[in-house]
């Protein structure tokens, strides 16, 4: 994968710094606070003519919203820019950037949005078949005339991307299919697969594995170890017979069927990307229907199997390389949320997620994967259901858009944390700046624990980021939550900590702006927050103020020690 990406420097392009691998749009790191569309928002100018203003409103720098194959292509070889060209001058006009999806052989496991002159002859383009021989409604990706004809439509339509507007830079990314693979089955079973399958592994795959060998991703490293490190082989000769485990989610079921119906997914949108690059180079991904407990994905065949799970990267890396990165669609709970973003964020892939589900957990789940896995992109899915007040990612958007360039600053250098507490686990800790960090969950300020505010209730879950930014000095993006300092090393002759300020303030393009001193009982409390107990502590704490819209805060402080 072309994770360097050798690119011309004047378009949007990946760059790795350091262990991260940022995005960088006219020559500055960016960081997508996106969202993504309905399905069918963007498929009528009249109809997406308003988005772009409630998209601005919710503080996102860019919308993720697709193109179809169907409608720029509706007969073969003529072209239909209209959707296209109201997308980009919409997004332009309200300083928006664009993830753009094509939406062209596949799109969730299905061919639906391939045109009709597609749909109606099976004969030239072939559909993928189960073991009974009865087709799907997908395209098998052994029609050559499909992924030639695929290849064709995104060229085509990169090329005029790049003649409208490769001077802006609306568009920074695109993302090739959508949630691509088969359901209800290990693989395809039309001739042409079923030779395929009994056939060898294609020199490409295995090269790739012999010359990699030692540092391929756990899982396939394992399954080709076991099988004695062949050089060469069949398919069941190389990776083994597959199990199936329908009640552990984690087993990898159908593991060799899975490799094989991956390597040829990514053999087939290799070419279509390969071609788009050739006209317009811009970061290109896979995104996937991620593997998750229960029946609606534990084993290939519930979710897409075909598509770009974290454990099958090594195979895109060897039948894509024009693909820069796979990438997840989150609809779990927090705690499988987390363990994906781990999963994706391996081996130089950089975490980008472009669907979230949306709510307030992922206006919450933003701060993690920005502040623990230097996130390229985060989105809420169906970002245009809900108005910008009522929307939760309109305020966590607007205090990160504030901090966008400390961020992208304290990227890969163990200055950041992103924090996440909530009614289950209620407490966060993690080392940082020298100190050991607990953040717990409280919806209680100093004025309130004195007893002179009205007591606010409790919240269920809260999120933040946490910035070291100098010796014992820290910025903190937040509510709802209290940070307590411990360090790491007492300093015996000064083994009591105290907070030496604590101011409230805003950036204001990228530079600090102090708005208040936060004290007393506002602010460091006089060590015991106003009880008059007169204990010193060995601790240093932290926390907000709620603010009269329930905004987020951001609070710079400094510790101190004493005696």
């Amino acid at each position: 994968m072309s994770f360097l990406c050798a690119q011309n420097r004047s378009i949007p392009h990946l760059e790795k710094q350091g262990t991260v691998t940022k995005l960088v749009v006219k020559d500055k790191p960016f960081l997508i606070l996106g969202g993504e569309l309905h399905n069918s928002s963007t498929s009528g100018t009249a109809y997406m003519r308003p988005i772009w203003e409630l998209m601005a409103q919710k503080n996102l720098n860019t919308v993720i919203a697709p193109i179809y194959w169907e409608l720029l292509e509706p007969e073969e070889g003529k072209y239909d820019f209209t959707l296209v060209d109201s997308m980009i001058s919409g997004a332009r006009k309200h300083d928006l950037h664009l993830v753009v999806l094509w939406f062209g052989s596949w799109k969730n496991g299905y061919s639906m949005y391939v045109p009709g002159w597609v749909k109606n002859d099976q004969k030239r383009f072939p559909r993928a078949k189960n073991k009974e021989g009865q087709s799907f409604q997908m395209l098998s990706t052994f029609g050559e005339a499909s992924v030639k004809a695929d290849a064709k439509a995104f060229r085509t339509l990169m090329r005029h991307i790049k003649e409208v507007d490769s001077d802006f830079q609306t568009v920074v990314t695109m993302q090739i299919e959508n949630e691509i693979g088969l359901f209800t089955t290990d693989r395809d079973y039309c001739d042409d697969a079923n030779k395929a399958f009994s056939g060898n592994v294609p020199g490409d795959f295995m090269k790739y594995l012999n010359d990699g060998k030692g540092s391929l991703q756990p899982e396939i490293d394992s399954v080709w170890k076991v099988n004695g490190y062949k050089t060469a082989g069949k398919w069941e000769e190389v990776f083994g017979r597959s199990i199936v485990d329908k009640r552990n989610w984690k087993v990898l079921s159908s593991l060799t069927e899975e490799l094989f119906t991956v390597y040829n997914y990514a053999r087939y949108i290799e070419k279509i990307t390969a071609a788009g690059k050739e006209e317009y180079p811009l970061p290109m991904y896979v995104n996937a229907w991620i593997k998750q407990p229960g029946m609606s994905g534990s084993y290939p065949g519930r979710y897409p199997c075909g598509g770009p799970i974290p454990h099958t990267l090594d195979v895109w890396r060897a039948a894509a390389p024009s693909i820069d990165f796979i990438a997840p669609d989150i609809y779990v709970a927090h705690n499988e949320s987390m363990y994906t973003m781990e999963q994706y964020r391996r081996s130089g892939n950089p975490l980008f997620i472009p669907e979230y589900r949306h709510g307030s957990e992922a206006a919450l789940m933003s701060f993690w994967a920005y502040g623990q896995h230097d996130a390229i992109a985060f989105a809420p899915f169906a970002i245009d259901d809900w108005t910008p007040e009522n929307d939760p990612i309109t305020k966590t958007y607007a205090v990160i858009k504030q901090v966008q360039d400390l961020i992208l600053q304290h990227q890969g250098k163990g200055t950041m944390a992103g924090i996440y507490v909530d009614s289950i686990k209620q407490i966060q800790e993690l080392d940082l700046g020298g100190y050991k960090v607990k953040a717990q969950l409280t919806a209680i300020g100093m004025a309130q624990a004195a007893g002179l505010a009205a007591p606010v209730k409790k919240p269920s879950a809260a999120g933040g980021l946490v910035f070291v930014i100098g010796p014992d000095e820290f910025i903190v993006v937040g509510k709802d939550f209290m940070l307590t300092f411990d360090p790491v090393k007492t300093d015996e002759n000064k083994p009591f900590l105290d907070v030496e300020y604590m101011d409230e303030g805003i950036f204001v393009n990228g530079k600090w702006v102090t708005l208040r001193r936060l004290n007393g009982d506002e602010g460091t409390g006089g060590g015991d927050y106003g009880f008059g107990t007169g204990n010193s502590s060995r601790y240093a704490h932290m926390r907000f103020q709620r603010q009269s819209d329930d905004s987020y805060s951001i609070i710079r402080f400094k510790i101190y020690n004493y005696k």
